[in-house]
């Protein structure tokens, strides 16, 4: 039996380690794998409650490592100390990390320096800004990695480019990496829970405007540079003739309120929503404003068109097929955006079909 080790640190990452933990848990994988799912505690949410993982069918984690949050030399020192000891302890055949946070990171470099095999999910992802943290844990857990499981072309063909060379050896290590094209573990998630939330969707809907666009703010390059976030609260208050729907981050709001910004009317501020309501947003919006990464997928999923608060983005297929517009915080193009929010005609399955987490076991199960 494979024993894998999966580490993850944010609410974002269980959702998409649920994919692949239910699948290894059920009849199919689970006489053939042992998972210990390890929670690193870099966000800690109100709403990873028993409850949450109920609801979500997520495997309650094994191991919480409860780090907390801190500087980003704390934070991945600290985790590197605790995973470490949980390989020696646990000894695991392999261990998994999803995307780009410091516990992937910390899960990567602490693996690899024990020669353990890493499996890393998201991988080739860029957006070709190094300054962004998020950049340079994803670069450094993919050169670590045995495992690239990508979830589009393009990310393959960043792997490329930077000499990991697309292919698949029988016996894939460090050095002979095992690139494989699965697919996007999110839109295997949001097929799967769209279902689920459907029932909870119409209480929670009826509080809302009937038309609106769904907002989302919290990046750092926005929330941490007055300049940027004031021009994009003065473009979008300017375009009064469209309602909003804005879940705010706590962050956010604290750094609205110490900057004296404020929204007019037309966007409505909301407490942040959980999982199963965000679907539900995303399939009432008209189209979506964002700076999330996974938001700017999900808006695809529920095929809305997408704007996004961003000078660049890892998700290069959504611009190139129109479904995605970068716009920065440009006043001007903020609201040249607003004006040509239609759904591109031409459509293709950018991320797979929704069987990414097969795809990623299957691979596993063949080599290990």
């Amino acid at each position: 039996m494979t024993k894998i080790l999966t580490v993850v640190g944010a609410r974002p990452q269980f959702i998409k380690a649920a994919v692949v933990s239910r699948l290894l848990r059920n009849d199919a994988y689970r006489s053939r794998f042992e998972e210990i799912l390890v929670h690193t505690g870099q966000h800690y949410d109100d709403n990873m409650s028993e409850v949450f993982f109920r609801e979500m069918e997520i495997p309650e984690p094994d191991v919480n490592l409860n780090i907390g949050s801190g500087s980003h030399g704390a934070m991945t020192g600290a985790m590197l100390v605790r995973i470490e000891e949980l390989i020696l302890g646990r000894k695991p055949d392999l261990l998994l990390v999803y995307g780009d946070t410091n516990s992937t990171l910390a899960g990567a470099l602490a693996a690899s320096k024990l020669q353990v095999p890493v499996a890393h999910v998201e991988a080739g992802l860029r957006s070709f800004m190094m300054g962004m943290p998020e950049e340079q844990n994803r670069i450094v857990a993919d050169r670590l990695s045995t495992w690239l499981f990508c979830p589009t072309q393009a990310a393959i063909g960043n792997l490329e480019r930077e000499g990991i060379p697309n292919r698949n050896p029988a016996k894939p290590n460090a050095d002979a990496k095992a690139v494989a094209m699965v697919g996007d573990v999110m839109l295997d998630a949001s097929l799967y829970y769209r279902t689920r939330a459907a029932g909870r969707a119409e209480q929670f809907l009826k509080k809302l405007p009937t038309r609106f666009y769904l907002l989302t703010i919290h990046r750092a390059e926005n929330t941490d540079d007055p300049r940027r976030l004031t021009s994009i609260v003065e473009a979008l208050n300017d375009r009064n003739d469209s309602e909003a729907v804005f879940p705010v981050h706590p962050r956010t709001r604290k750094t609205l309120e110490r900057l004296g910004l404020a929204f007019g009317s037309h966007v409505r501020l909301i407490e942040p929503v959980g999982y199963f309501d965000m679907l539900a947003l995303e399939e009432a919006c008209e189209f979506v404003v964002t700076d999330s990464g996974g938001v700017q997928k999900e808006a695809y999923f529920f095929r809305k068109p997408c704007m996004t608060l961003r000078d660049s983005t890892e998700w290069v297929e959504l611009v190139e097929t129109g479904w995605n517009r970068l716009v920065g915080a440009d006043k001007g193009a903020i609201s040249r955006a607003f004006d040509s929010m239609e759904a591109p005609k031409l459509d293709g399955a950018l991320y797979g079909e929704g069987h990414a987490g097969e795809a990623i076991c299957d691979r596993l199960l063949a080599d290990m």
